[in-house]
């Protein structure tokens, strides 16, 4: 990867305070890029922050009306343009059929669909010749084997398919569209289930045994594909889902 190969340009990236948003947007910086990074606690975005002069935090959160119109605003501010827009912010809400309520998935969805669409909506005027990348799941391709958390595999399934279509329809004004899908990673998005000791364990070693590598993803791992795709060299494609999931598709 080249060093600087982002100077000048401008990046979103959603979902920074922790795990694979935080890596993405360091990386970009450390690439040349100034980064608005985007969250819903100002002070794990700061920690997101803190040493990287190119980056900028901005709390928002995402599902609140007006958000995406907020964040686009903000980053044309600080830089006067916009790139590279990386959706990345998720949740999983976990309820397992039989147990759902009306509503439940509500957050899931207006976090992990809807707001990736109004995020595109409102950069689309200024992501002339942009990219975006989208952070879907490997694991919308196949059965989830948790219960409950099949919901949040719907939603990033649907970001896949948006990803293929917003690729055909936006390659007329330059605009390239993909996404990485990861398998299972070692980041908090497991961890904010409420689960006890016990449990995550569990949980850790079942997500594990999907994984033909054996091994959760660390979230530099993805990261560095959500840039690469970003990047300059791959100018050539767009409509890629691509699975970074030590092999748990095809297993």
């Amino acid at each position: 990867m080249s060093e600087g190969q982002f100077e000048g340009k401008a990046v979103i990236v959603t979902g920074g305070g922790t795990g694979i948003g935080q890596v993405t947007a360091r990386e970009f910086a450390r690439q040349g890029a100034n980064v608005l990074v985007v969250g819903r606690t100002a002070a794990r975005l700061a920690e997101t922050a803190e040493g990287f002069s190119r980056i900028r935090p901005f709390a928002a959160d995402l599902t609140s009306p007006g958000a995406a119109e907020e964040i686009v605003s903000a980053a044309l501010a600080e830089f006067g343009r916009i790139d590279v827009l990386v959706n990345n912010a998720g949740i999983v809400d976990p309820a397992a059929l039989g147990e759902i309520k009306p509503g439940a998935f509500d957050a899931v969805v207006a976090t992990n669909l809807l707001a990736p669409v109004y995020l595109v909506q409102a950069a689309l005027p200024h992501l002339s010749d942009g990219v975006v990348v989208n952070v879907t799941t490997a694991i919308g391709q196949r059965g989830w084997p948790m219960a409950g958390r099949e919901f949040y595999a719907a939603t990033k399934a649907a970001l896949d398919s948006l990803t293929r279509s917003w690729a055909v329809q936006l390659a007329p004004r330059g605009i390239r569209v993909t996404a990485v899908a990861p398998g299972p990673v070692a980041t908090e998005i497991y961890a904010r289930e409420g689960l006890t000791a016990e449990q995550a364990q569990a949980q850790h070693a079942s997500l594990q045994a999907m994984v033909p590598l054996r091994r959760l993803a660390q979230p530099e791992e993805v990261a560095h594909w959500i840039v690469q795709l970003a990047s300059p060299g791959a100018d050539y494609l767009t409509g890629v889902v691509l699975p970074v999931d030590g092999g748990a598709v095809i297993a």
